[in-house]
């Protein structure tokens, strides 16, 4: 609604700027040529996130300090606070990082945001670097149309600084020529009244632009030009600063509650900065001068002095809201708690993580840990066994002959509330997924679906044996009773194993998953052929074999399933180290082999 309203006023403007002014013309195309730029550059560094950026990030956010510096110096490289939001959005709702390391990120985001302003003010205004951008052109735009992925983003990069330089020269000469026609100090405000109206004026066209970098660059070359007081300029660069927090509240709407609650900690952040700046504005200009005299800047220069403000009020809010991180965090999961539903929903799948090939698979693996969980539950109350028992180490051959309790639930409405609607989500949003990610991911992405299928289809199984386990459960035949147990036992020790290599048990590893394989197919009445024995000497009747019969087959698919979801979601994650491992795992053709012998002997 907002946008079908804001859309037609702001080409009314346009046009009408086109009509006022033929020199209006450069400046806005000076405009769109960088904001074009900025669009290049952020799919230029989009090419290099597919791991290189995630590693980095999982590795230095687990101290404010070291996600702070995270932030500044990722912003100063790609000169898009914009895409490091996004970026730290995406990573947050796929819990890859806390909501602590997730402020500090922007925190240091927009610190590292005012190099911007040094440049365009330092280098861009000073040197011809519309020369440069040319052959950063051209070069960038061969290397575009190339098929390895990593050249495509070196020349989307080069495309997008030479479009950004050329964006700044147009804006710069538009300004030169559009004081010919009309000057706009001439519509300078100063005091209280100009410093609020020109910080509402910056907020909106960072709004309207989507980067407070070109709002910035625009705010400079006006003031190069003398199109802007300095007084004026500073005031628009405050509300710049808060106008950007609208890239990151964009990109938390399709986020979860943790991507929300970063886009509040940003809004507050950037919120308290500018009010910040504007009720010390007086003691800010005075240590701007004195800062300017220190370094060399001319008293007249009021670019480079506009980037030392920049910096001083930024470098001000993160000292002030720096301590206040915890008290934030505190407020932010009060105020937006984390979601209670009666159908299980997705926690790590949103639209954000679809940006990057490497986020969508932590996210897609971490979904597939959270139908585990749900589906865990069902499986092991199924058995009649409560996981505490499971992740013990209680001998459970002992607890599962001691215990006869029959656990009472509905298991069909537990399937179809915590795992059904969860699993059809997965399938939805990886089959999204095969469409986004490069083909190297495509791989990853079959194995995370397959250990959901197996998942599901575990949890299936159960509720078939689930009839017999509970009729046998306090039976008067201790045989049978011991038969069912021997399944019981057998599922249990499976899920006992998945949760040691999930808690990263150093005396567990996957090849543990054979040994239940193996140990169902040869340690068990139906498998090893004790069941006619068991029969003709009346232990026990032909209505509890056929049932033991049917109730093996659903039991051994419940631990080849299990055992398969384990196996992709804890095996080796490096091609070449899952290769290795699937090589010396034993498949279905091996276990028959194995077992073969034995069968034949009985």
């Amino acid at each position: 609604m907002i946008r079908r309203i804001l859309l037609p006023i702001i080409f009314g403007v346009l046009a009408f700027g086109f009509w006022v002014s033929p020199d209006f013309k450069e400046i806005a195309a000076g405009v769109a040529i960088f904001l074009f730029g900025m669009i290049f550059l952020e799919d230029g560094f989009r090419a290099f996130t597919g791991g290189l950026l995630e590693r980095l990030l999982n590795r230095f956010t687990n101290r404010f300090w070291k996600s702070f510096l995270f932030g500044m110096t990722t912003t100063t490289v790609m000169q898009s606070s914009s895409l490091v939001s996004v970026i730290t959005i995406s990573f947050l709702s796929a819990e890859l990082i806390s909501l602590a390391a997730g402020i500090g990120i922007i925190f240091g985001a927009n610190l590292g945001t005012t190099t911007g302003a040094w440049l365009v003010a330092g280098f861009g205004l000073k040197v011809k670097i519309s020369a440069y951008a040319m052959p950063m052109l051209v070069f960038g735009v061969i290397m575009v149309f190339q098929k390895s992925r990593s050249l495509k983003g070196i020349g989307y990069v080069l495309a997008g600084l030479g479009l950004l330089f050329l964006g700044i020269h147009h804006m710069k000469e538009g300004f030169e020529a559009f004081k010919q026609t009309i000057d706009l100090t001439e519509y300078a405000m100063t005091g209280f009244q100009g410093l609020i109206v020109f910080s509402l004026v910056g907020a909106a066209a960072t709004v309207i632009m989507q980067s407070s970098h070109a709002t910035l660059v625009l705010i400079i070359t006006a003031l190069a030009a003398s199109q802007i007081s300095y007084e004026n300029a500073l005031a628009l660069a405050i509300g710049a600063n808060v106008g950007t927090t609208i890239t990151a509240i964009i990109g938390a709407l399709s986020a979860n509650y943790q991507g929300k609650r970063l886009a509040a900690a940003h809004l507050v952040f950037n919120v308290a900065t500018g009010l910040i700046a504007i009720i010390f504005i007086q003691q800010f200009i005075i240590a701007v001068d004195w800062v300017s005299l220190k370094i060399g800047i001319a008293e007249t220069d009021y670019t480079l002095k506009l980037a030392v403000f920049h910096t001083l009020f930024n470098t001000a809010g993160v000292i002030i809201m720096s301590p206040m991180i915890s008290m934030l965090v505190r407020n932010l999961e009060r105020l937006i708690p984390e979601p209670v539903v009666a159908f299980a929903e997705p926690t790590f799948l949103n639209d954000s993580a679809l940006e990057f090939p490497e986020t969508l698979l932590e996210a897609a693996h971490n979904e597939t840990l959270h139908l585990y969980d749900n589906a865990l539950e069902i499986i092991a109350h199924g058995l009649n066994l409560h996981r505490h028992v499971i992740h013990s180490d209680e001998d459970l051959e002992a607890h599962l002959a001691r215990d006869r309790t029959v656990m009472e639930f509905d298991l069909d409405s537990k399937y179809a509330y915590s795992v059904k609607s969860l699993y059809s989500a997965i399938v939805e949003f990886l089959s999204q997924a095969q469409t986004e990610v490069p083909a190297e991911f495509s791989d990853q992405l079959y194995r995370v679906r397959l250990a959901n299928r197996h998942i599901v289809q575990a949890v299936k199984d159960v509720k078939h044996l689930r009839k017999n386990i509970t009729a046998y459960a306090n039976d008067g035949n201790d045989v049978i009773r011991r038969e069912y147990n021997a399944l019981r036992y057998s599922i249990a020790m499976v899920l006992r194993t998945i949760n040691l290599l999930r808690q990263e048990d150093p005396d567990t590893d996957i090849l543990d998953f054979d040994e239940f394989k193996i140990a169902i197919a040869e340690e068990h009445s139906v498998a090893n052929g004790e069941l006619d024995g068991l029969i003709r000497g009346h232990q026990i009747t032909a209505e509890m074999a056929t049932s033991l019969m049917n109730d093996y087959a659903y039991a051994r698919n419940i631990v080849w399933n299990l055992a398969g979801a384990g196996e992709i979601l804890f095996g080796a994650g490096e091609a070449s180290e899952r290769e290795a491992e699937e090589l010396l795992a034993l498949d279905e053709d091996d276990i028959d082999a194995l077992t073969e012998p034995m069968k034949v002997g009985s």
